[in-house]
Protein backbone atom coordinates (compact mmCIF):
# COMPACT_ATOMS: atom_id res chain seq x y z
CA UNK A 1 0.00 0.00 0.00
CA UNK A 2 2.77 2.24 0.57
CA UNK A 3 4.18 1.66 -2.44
CA UNK A 4 0.83 2.68 -3.97
CA UNK A 5 1.08 5.98 -2.05
CA UNK A 6 4.55 6.79 -2.93
CA UNK A 7 4.01 5.79 -6.79
CA UNK A 8 1.12 8.28 -6.83
CA UNK A 9 2.87 10.85 -4.87
CA UNK A 10 5.18 10.87 -7.53
CA UNK A 11 3.14 11.31 -9.90
CA UNK A 12 1.03 13.88 -8.72
CA UNK A 13 4.17 16.05 -7.99
CA UNK A 14 5.43 15.17 -11.95
CA UNK A 15 1.97 17.15 -12.58
CA UNK A 16 2.31 19.80 -10.12
CA UNK A 17 6.11 20.98 -11.72
CA UNK A 18 4.15 20.97 -15.44
CA UNK A 19 1.15 22.67 -14.38
CA UNK A 20 3.38 25.20 -12.40
CA UNK A 21 5.31 25.32 -15.90
CA UNK A 22 2.49 25.83 -18.13
CA UNK A 23 1.13 28.56 -15.92
CA UNK A 24 4.00 30.65 -15.62
CA UNK A 25 4.51 30.99 -19.75
CA UNK A 26 1.11 31.39 -20.00
CA UNK A 27 2.07 34.56 -17.42
CA UNK A 28 4.21 35.37 -20.21
CA UNK A 29 2.48 35.27 -22.67
CA UNK A 30 -0.34 37.03 -20.67
CA UNK A 31 1.84 39.79 -20.32
CA UNK A 32 3.25 39.86 -24.11
CA UNK A 33 -0.19 39.96 -24.97
CA UNK A 34 -1.21 42.89 -22.86
CA UNK A 35 1.76 45.09 -23.81
CA UNK A 36 0.69 44.48 -27.45
CA UNK A 37 -2.53 45.31 -26.70
CA UNK A 38 -1.69 48.66 -24.90
CA UNK A 39 0.21 49.44 -28.04
CA UNK A 40 -2.04 48.43 -30.57
CA UNK A 41 -4.21 50.96 -28.37
CA UNK A 42 -2.23 53.79 -28.28
CA UNK A 43 -1.14 53.33 -32.57
CA UNK A 44 -4.89 53.08 -33.37
CA UNK A 45 -7.26 56.15 -34.46
CA UNK A 46 -9.77 57.58 -32.23
CA UNK A 47 -12.25 55.73 -35.72
CA UNK A 48 -10.79 52.50 -35.45
CA UNK A 49 -11.15 52.21 -31.63
CA UNK A 50 -14.71 53.41 -32.03
CA UNK A 51 -15.75 51.01 -34.50
CA UNK A 52 -13.70 48.33 -32.66
CA UNK A 53 -15.70 49.36 -29.59
CA UNK A 54 -19.16 49.17 -31.90
CA UNK A 55 -18.41 45.46 -32.91
CA UNK A 56 -17.89 44.37 -29.59
CA UNK A 57 -21.48 45.37 -28.15
CA UNK A 58 -23.09 44.14 -30.98
CA UNK A 59 -21.31 40.74 -31.64
CA UNK A 60 -21.84 37.57 -29.60
CA UNK A 61 -19.19 35.84 -27.17
CA UNK A 62 -18.07 33.65 -29.60
CA UNK A 63 -17.99 35.62 -32.03
CA UNK A 64 -15.61 38.55 -30.46
CA UNK A 65 -12.79 36.07 -30.49
CA UNK A 66 -12.85 36.79 -34.18
CA UNK A 67 -13.35 40.80 -33.89
CA UNK A 68 -9.32 41.48 -32.84
CA UNK A 69 -8.41 39.72 -36.50
CA UNK A 70 -11.39 42.19 -37.95
CA UNK A 71 -9.47 44.89 -36.86
CA UNK A 72 -5.68 43.77 -37.13
CA UNK A 73 -5.92 44.44 -40.91
CA UNK A 74 -5.94 48.32 -40.26
CA UNK A 75 -3.23 48.08 -37.67
CA UNK A 76 -0.89 46.01 -39.95
CA UNK A 77 1.72 48.95 -40.21
CA UNK A 78 1.95 48.65 -36.54
CA UNK A 79 2.56 45.19 -36.85
CA UNK A 80 5.24 45.71 -39.23
CA UNK A 81 6.54 48.43 -37.05
CA UNK A 82 6.25 46.41 -33.90
CA UNK A 83 8.32 43.42 -35.65
CA UNK A 84 11.06 45.64 -36.82
CA UNK A 85 11.53 47.17 -32.62
CA UNK A 86 11.64 43.63 -31.11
Amino acid sequence: MDLVKSHLMYAVREEVEVLKEQIKELIEKNSQLEQENSLLKTLASPEQLAQFQAQLQTSSPPAATQTPGAAQPPAQPVSQSSGSTT
